[in-house]
């Protein structure tokens, strides 16, 4: 088994690395986090999920993207 110096002096030897670019998409990279939900919230995505075959988690995901995207304001309204 190599350990991981060999491993990066095999692809430094085996591959040209002098053009490489940054990935383009790493500022878009995904941060795992924990989050409390409401229980009926959680199942309104989990109903989503099973109707589009999309996991719950990527459907939640894009809905916040969309509301980042678009500067949605949320309207709340104390009593």
């Amino acid at each position: 088994m190599k350990n991981i110096n060999e491993e990066d002096e095999f692809l430094e030897k085996e591959f040209d690395f002098s053009k490489a670019i940054k990935n383009p998409y790493a500022k878009k990279l995904q941060k795992k986090i924990t989050m409390n939900v409401r229980e009926d919230a959680l199942e309104y995505f989990k109903k989503q999920s099973s109707e589009s075959g999309i996991p719950y988690q990527t459907l939640i995901n894009l809905y916040l993207i969309d509301c980042a995207d678009h500067n949605k304001k949320l309207e709340i309204q104390w009593k």
